[in-house]
């Protein structure tokens, strides 16, 4: 039995930019030890894994190493895909059960819009935390968000110039570091993203880290209505809506490969 499987460049317009996930479409969900196979086999940031059900569609996310709770860019990637070989209408909703709840997404003025949980942070000092040894830069603001540890840099330019010792974020209490400024060239904020410690040293763009920039830059700018772009050597731009306890993600999507998976 072959099964479909593509992978997508979510958050960008253009190939090879944005965060590539696998999207995997089975007909019938797998065993966890199969699908982190596979995962592994990609060797992305993220494999997406959708099986029908009568509401809409049961999706899991693998790194090459562990299951994750949330993730956004192979969410948009999912969606994505699901419009584009036409299992989903154009229009249409598409609804995931997931490990975080229900999560949806709908085309909205020529974007993929995800509808999220927000994730907001609790202040804690870097001090405490390690942060400034492990980014080996100092750090204006530093809190905790689910799962995440967060801090502000001084500008854009100092926040492009980190080089973490990876050993080091690894060990900190979190699943992964976001780090943060004050934005360039058109955008509210810039970020990045760190998380050794899942198998991946740092994100090319994270839907599931703007959850948590979304309140934080809203809170400090004074709107609900941002665009973020995540720094990484691939780059993306991630556009956010904080909508009382929920976060509206948007972006694009392009599918650079199509396939079937053999195995």
């Amino acid at each position: 039995m072959t099964i479909p499987l593509f992978q997508v460049d979510a958050f960008t317009d253009r190939p090879f930019h944005g965060n590539p996930a696998a999207v995997c479409l089975l007909d019938v969900p797998r065993h966890d030890a199969w699908m982190q196979s596979v995962a592994g086999e990609m060797n992305l940031a993220e494999t997406a894994f959708l099986s029908p059900r009568d509401d809409g569609y049961d999706l899991r996310w693998f790194t090459p190493t562990v299951e994750v709770d949330l993730c956004g860019h192979a969410t948009l990637a999912s969606a994505y895909v699901l419009w584009e070989t036409a299992r989903l209408a154009a229009g249409t909703t598409a609804r995931f059960h997931t490990r975080s709840g229900w999560l949806s997404a709908v085309q909205r003025d020529g974007l993929i819009e995800l509808d999220f949980p927000a994730l907001p942070t609790t202040a804690e000092p870097a001090s405490a935390l390690g942060l400034a040894e492990a980014l080996g830069v100092p750090v204006e603001w530093s809190g905790r968000s689910k799962g995440n540890l967060l801090a502000r840099l001084r500008d854009a330019d100092t926040l492009r110039r980190v080089e973490p010792d990876q050993n080091r974020v690894g060990r900190l209490p979190c699943q992964g570091v976001i780090i943060t400024a004050a934005g360039d060239d058109g955008h509210d904020f810039v970020s990045r993203y760190f998380t050794p410690q899942q198998g991946i040293d740092e994100d090319p763009v994270t839907g599931s880290a703007h959850c948590s920039l979304a309140p934080y830059w809203a809170g400090v700018l004074g709107r609900d209505t941002l665009q973020g772009y995540q720094a990484s050597r691939r780059g993306g731009t991630v556009r956010v809506r904080l909508d009382g306890d929920r976060v509206r993600l948007s972006g694009h999507a392009v599918t650079v490969l199509r396939g079937e998976l053999l195995a």
